[in-house]
Parts: C-alpha cells; structure tokens; sequence
C-alpha cells in the first residue's frame, strides 16, 4: 500500500491544526519547517511529540503539520490533539491509552469575551471614593 497518510485534525484555543501522518522516519514538519525551526521553546516541542512518546511510534511516522491561528502555545496544544486523532485512525487500539491521558479531549478553555462598561472580560474600571 504506497502513499498511506492518517489525518487527523486538531483544535485549541484559536489554533486549528491539519496533521497527517506518513509512514517513515520520525521527522516533524510544522507550516513547511522543521520543529526545531518552529517552535522556540523546548517545552512546546515536547508538547507535540507527547501523543508519539506515550504510545512509542516516534520513529514510525512523518508528521507533516498546517496550522494556523491562535499564538505557539494554542498551536501547540492543537498539533498534539490533530496527531492523537491521526494515531487513532492509524491504529485503534492506541484508544485507551490517548484516552487516559487526556490527548483526544478538545480543551474548552477559550479566551472570556469583554463586557461592555468593563476595560476588560473581567477587570472593572478603578473605581474612585472622591
């Protein structure tokens, strides 16, 4: 079977991630530059091969990444869900594990919307006696 890919798509925060996993040789792809060119922080890259670490397919696949929206944090919490529904389609029985550790479930958290008479969605103007 040539040219097998798994798609998965991820979401967090404003960041939407469009992954797919290739069979090869561990390499991590992110909007046509390589992890290490994209990501900063060390603690983001991690955040992205956790889904890999955990169920010991690091070196099993290319991961090739579009994101987009939402800062690097967002982003990458939403390649690492994108890469845990791709695994899942991948190989089913990786289920339970992903599961357990929490990488299928969408984070709710979105940023609060700012009410009117407010400077922002919770801080109120400083209020003065006199």
């Amino acid at each position: 079977m040539a040219n097998v890919q798994y798609l998965g798509t991820g979401r967090r925060k404003k960041a939407v991630a469009r992954v797919r996993l290739i069979p090869g040789s561990g390499n991590i792809i992110i909007n046509k530059r390589d992890i290490d060119e994209y990501f900063e922080y060390d603690t983001l890259k991690v955040i992205v091969r956790e889904p890999l670490t955990l169920t010991e397919t690091l070196d099993k696949y290319d991961v090739v990444v579009n994101v987009h929206g939402g800062g690097y944090t967002g982003q990458a919490g939403a390649i690492r869900h994108g890469i845990s529904r791709a695994l899942l389609e991948a190989d089913g029985e990786l289920r339970p594990v992903l599961k357990k550790a929490g990488y299928l479930t969408r984070d709710p958290r979105m940023k609060e919307r700012k009410k009117y008479g407010l400077k922002k969605a919770r801080r109120a103007p400083q209020f003065s006696k006199r």
